[in-house]
């Protein structure tokens, strides 16, 4: 299986640039894993996709601004920070720009003063590790001064932080948003619990590894990135009850399928639990837990593709996406949403 295989064609003007108002006015691209029919409609729309006892497990993480601009002691260079991953306390592993200004032992200041940091290593794949110091608390600093780390195929200036947020985000640590939950709004979730369907989280941390292309051309030689989980046990319950009932479980977003299939392979079921996982879902996986998946359009050649392609097959994924391509939809991030059922 090559990576080529996963290409499509995507004119540039496709690729959203900013969110739509309201959240759940986006499109929704409803695909039949069995018969690959396509249905065309809005996302509020999902409700009717969804049945009573149903369960929506949903990735509650919630996005760092982790993007920081540092002033260079003495010489006065501006440096951006990605904050990648905490080590501990107030020590970050993370990415320089230009990479050359951020050497081990140099110094910077960002806000104003709000916030000092130090290089403390230079790792041998050029990540930086550095510790940051301030007089109040890290997180509530970087609320203030922090740029969300939109992907890099986002060019526009995000007004709103909150929008690359999910309006169920509660555990901080992702580099990036679990983009399937930005069209939900809160009055759209209220609706799925009056008729019924439960809802549930997990939380995965996005990490940036998320963005990085595949670059090997058999698909099975790729490595992924590893990123951490958490199954609460309430979660856990919901999850098997469901699944006890014969009610669906339906992941919102590859995160939340990564999660569960994640556990669901570790332990042959699903339980209360956390960990890290680097698991590569592509076509031939067999999957153990999801009966339908919520998910936007994905890079062509990506991971995300892949793992889609597993669940609905191939054919039916290219033929989606080459119709959603045909029919304007949005793409990426800031895009449309699929339903897979």
């Amino acid at each position: 299986m090559k990576t080529s295989d996963f290409y499509y064609d995507l004119p540039k003007e496709l690729i959203a640039q900013t969110p739509l108002e309201p959240r759940d006015s986006s499109r929704l691209l409803v695909l039949g894993r069995e018969s690959g029919e396509i249905e065309h409609k809005h996302f509020y729309d999902i409700i009717d996709f969804l049945n009573p006892g149903d369960l929506l497990v949903c990735n509650d993480s919630r996005v760092l601004p982790a993007r920081i601009f540092g002033i260079k002691d003495k010489t006065g260079a501006r440096v951006e920070f990605l904050l990648l991953k905490q080590i501990s306390g107030n020590r970050w592993e993370t990415l320089c720009k230009p990479g050359k200004k951020a050497r081990e032992g140099a110094s910077f200041t960002f806000g104003d003063g709000l916030l000092r940091a130090t290089v403390a290593e230079v790792k041998d794949d050029g990540n930086r590790i550095v510790d940051f110091d301030c007089d109040e608390s890290f997180f509530a600093v970087l609320d203030k001064i922090g740029q969300m780390p939109l992907p890099p195929y986002i060019t526009e200036e995000l007004k709103n932080k909150e929008r690359y947020q999910t309006v169920y985000s509660h555990e901080l640590g992702s580099a990036a948003a679990p983009t399937a939950g930005l069209h939900f709004t809160d009055e759209l979730m209220d609706r799925i619990r009056e008729k019924g369907i439960n809802i549930a989280y997990v939380t995965l941390h996005v990490g940036l590894g998320t963005f990085r292309p595949v670059k090997v051309d058999d698909v099975t030689n790729h490595k992924m990135h590893s990123e951490h989980y958490e199954i609460p046990a309430e979660t856990a319950r919901l999850i098997n009850e469901t699944r006890k009932n014969g009610k669906r479980v339906i992941a919102v977003g590859t995160t939340s399928c990564r999660t569960l299939e994640s556990v669901a392979s570790l332990y042959g079921e699903i339980r209360a639990c956390e960990g890290f996982t680097d698991i590569f879902i592509y076509p031939g996986y067999k999957f153990k837990v999801l009966d339908g998946l919520i998910t936007n359009f994905h890079l062509p050649e990506s991971t995300l593709i892949m793992l889609v392609s597993a669940f609905a097959g191939y054919d039916n994924i290219m033929n989606a996406y080459k119709t959603a391509v045909d029919e304007k939809y949005r793409f990426f991030s800031f895009g449309d949403a699929m339903f897979i059922s």
